[in-house]
């Protein structure tokens, strides 16, 4: 057989001095690791069409399009490892059971202690609830900054557990405290005045966008840290990709103008990630049939790496 010939999908360049990201995915053997990451593929129940599902391949697929190497950090994650669960597989027809799967599979998964901190990759919003769920099981009581252009505090008789509920959900079932959260990027003209009066009296700490563009966005980090940091036991990053300006997200269901940059984002997740008590994180609303060239996705793969530029320089 010819030389040239490879396995299907497996003939590629390959430069002998690059190590791509996504090279850093390892399955379960085990052995342990600092990182972990569980595909929650579940969009169905988006108010809006969504094909979120798709996402968490998209964005392990976009992780091999960048090298291990950080030149602002001068530090290569070449020799470290992600072990990756895989996808939660859901049921087709029943969007409870699918959301009691992603617990399931998340307590599951926390309870091995292979990995010490685990990220999950949506599927829409309503994958969030499940998942801190698992973590509220498991830590204790837990902390939430969520970058969002919605409060996503809907409530559940007019839709069920939607893509717009986790927060309210996490609320009503004692999952999180009001207090405990702190939503980041909240959009103008995105939000009922009934959903802003409700994270008022559920103390929700709440910074608009325009909040970020008239403070630094590492200051805001650095408020909601130390406004948490003594209340809970650990601090989980939410992140709705919808928080980003239309021009930066396109592959978002929910898109619109007037959102943060990924530069931003990305440093926001970092200087997050450099606080010990966050250890958990969750990337969401990202539909790649809508998106173009991969756009979306490939800022998730870089909120990632963020996060683990961040544990580096919090070291």
């Amino acid at each position: 057989m010819s030389n040239y010939l490879k396995p299907a999908g497996k003939a590629i360049f390959k430069d002998s001095y690059t190590t791509k990201m996504n090279e850093l995915l390892v399955e379960p053997d085990g052995s342990k690791s600092q990182y972990g990451i569980i595909g929650a593929p579940l969009s169905k129940p988006s108010i809006s069409h969504s094909g979120a599902a798709f996402a968490p391949g998209a964005i392990r697929q976009a992780m091999g399009s960048y090298s291990t190497f950080s030149k602002e950090i001068s530090h290569d994650f070449q020799g470290e490892t992600m072990i990756d669960f895989g996808d939660v597989d859901m049921n087709p027809t029943d969007i409870l059971d699918s959301q009691d799967r992603i617990y399931q599979a998340t307590k599951s998964v926390l309870g091995q202690e292979e990995a010490e901190q685990l990220i999950v990759l949506g599927g829409d919003h309503s994958v969030s609830f499940p998942s801190i769920k698992a973590h509220h099981e498991k830590y204790g009581t837990i902390g939430v900054i969520q970058f969002d252009a919605h409060h996503d505090l809907r409530n559940l008789d007019d839709g069920g557990p939607t893509n717009g509920t986790p927060f309210r959900r996490s609320i009503e079932n004692g999952v999180l405290k009001g207090e405990h959260i702190v939503q980041i990027g909240i959009r103008d003209f995105t939000n009922a005045k009934g959903y802003d009066d409700y994270a008022e009296q559920q103390d929700v700490t709440v910074y608009t966008m325009e909040d970020v563009m008239t403070n630094k966005i590492n200051e805001i980090i650095q408020q909601a840290l130390q406004k948490l940091e003594n209340k809970v036991d650990l601090i989980y990053l939410s992140v709705d990709m919808d928080v980003l300006d239309q021009a930066f997200a396109p592959g978002c269901p929910a898109i619109g103008p007037g959102g943060m940059d990924s530069y931003s984002l990305m440093k926001a997740v970092e200087t997050a990630a450099k606080h010990y008590k966050v250890q958990a994180m969750d990337i969401v609303e990202i539909d790649p049939t809508i998106d173009f060239r991969n756009m979306t996705s490939r800022v998730a793969a870089h909120v990632i790496f963020s996060y683990w530029k961040g544990k580096v320089l919090g070291k």
